[in-house]
């Protein structure tokens, strides 16, 4: 049996088409105006997704080759390259974000069924399997097309990526002294997520549909109604990607 995640790698053509129609109608003075990340222009999220591509594209070459090429050379190095690239002509900008992608498109079309299950490491220092890459760039892609700050919300987020959003979160904040305890129930499906640490206190149950959820677990824009337990205070979660 293949170790190709087929069914990731189309949520991941399909977010890296809507990214890039987001781009494509935004207008060049559009470029300056500010993202939803603070501190960051739509430029600057338009160059970061265009290194991440290429930056995924060395993990592919990593489990190919068998040669260590990590994702990024350092922090400063990578957040000199998206100050760099923020700063060209919108034109230019679109072209490198079509070009980084492509690349990766490329790489990831030609890895050999038997390399799938290569280990590599993330910029953060964690080892997966290189099976892993497109998940981590179905989440690059979608969440980003709504930090652009256009008309794009979570409800135009596929409610796989949505849930799988979910569990990434949970995953990561899974027992964390900094996160409270709160327990996610979806409306849409048996899907119910534990965040924080519940060992000293009652979750609080925040229920809503499944693009609301993620888009408060990631800590983005809720497009519909939460209903957290007793109708008080959502808890603030700490930050995601």
């Amino acid at each position: 049996m293949s170790a190709r995640p087929a069914a990731m790698l189309e949520l991941a053509a399909k977010g890296t088409a809507a990214f890039e129609a987001a781009v494509h109608w935004l207008t060049d003075p559009g470029f300056t105006r500010p993202s939803n990340l603070p501190g960051w222009s739509r430029a600057h999220l338009v160059a970061h997704v265009a290194r991440n591509a290429d930056a995924l594209v060395n993990l592919l070459i990593w489990a190919r080759t068998g040669v260590e090429t990590p994702m990024y050379a350092s922090g400063d190095q990578r957040a000199h390259e998206i100050e760099e690239s923020a700063r060209r002509p919108a034109a230019e900008l679109r072209a490198e974000l079509l070009a980084a992608d492509g690349r990766l498109a490329a790489e990831l079309a030609a890895l050999p069924d038997e390399c799938w299950t290569a280990t590599v490491r993330t910029a953060r220092g964690r080892e997966v399997p290189v099976s892993l890459v497109p998940w981590m760039r179905v989440r690059e892609v979608w969440v980003h097309a709504v930090d652009l700050n256009t008309d794009a919300g979570f409800d135009d987020v596929p409610h796989d990526v949505c849930a799988a959003l979910v569990d990434d979160v949970a995953a990561s904040f899974r027992g964390r002294p900094d996160c409270p305890a709160v327990r996610l129930r979806s409306e849409d499906g048996p899907h119910i997520w534990l965040l924080g640490d519940s060992a000293d206190a009652e979750p609080v149950v925040v229920s809503g549909d499944l693009p609301s959820l993620a888009a408060y677990a990631t800590g983005r824009p809720v497009p519909g109604p939460l209903y957290p337990t007793g109708g008080g205070i959502l808890p603030k979660l700490p930050a995601w990607l």
